[in-house]
């Protein structure tokens, strides 16, 4: 797909699930009523940058490519729910504090570079399971380990089947930042 640098597109930076971790969520998805989120758009997001011109892209890319090196695992052990949104999502009793701080190196990093997004007043990391969904029953389930070892820069896609993502740029967070530049 080509991309002209004056198109606005729908972006956000993610945590990529590898497929067992992808496979449990599907597991817990079960029992909930509403739209599922499909397999291979489960993600946990860490920045939504919402709608940009294209010529974002390169300057967001290099954001990955310079993101510290981390190496965290997430405990996804408690289902949630949004109320207002009809969310049903699944997330961390305890966020790891290297999770916070990518987080908050990303957001750094976008502040540096003049990208504008909306930022919440506090990371609430989840992994969004159905939308317009009731709440969800009490679930009991073992807790799902997740080594969170790659970031991703995804474009999001609004179609009459629903979202479709398509990944522009990703990151294994175990491998050293390309290069010794600094983020700042």
């Amino acid at each position: 797909m080509s991309i002209d640098t004056n198109d606005k597109l729908r972006l956000f930076f993610a945590l990529w699930p590898d497929d067992e971790v992808r496979t449990a969520l599907m597991q817990l998805q079960a029992p909930m009523q509403g739209r599922w989120i499909p397999y291979g758009n489960l993600h946990l997001t860490l920045a939504f940058l919402g709608m940009q011109p294209a010529s974002v892209i390169a300057q967001a890319k290099e954001i990955l490519a310079y993101l510290p090196s981390r190496d965290d695992t997430i405990i996804l052990d408690k289902v949630g729910y949004f109320p207002r949104n009809r969310v049903a999502w699944a997330g961390a009793t305890k966020v790891p504090e290297g999770l916070e701080a990518l987080e908050q190196d990303l957001y750094s990093a976008l502040t540096a570079r003049g990208i504008a997004y909306d930022r919440h007043s506090k990371f609430k990391p989840h992994i969004t399971l159905a939308r317009d969904a009731s709440l969800p029953a009490d679930i009991v389930f073992e807790p799902i380990a997740w080594r969170a070892g790659q970031i991703v820069l995804v474009q999001s896609t609004t179609g009459s089947s629903g979202s479709v993502y398509e990944v522009l740029g990703s990151r294994l967070l175990r491998e050293p930042p390309q290069g010794e530049r600094a983020l700042d």
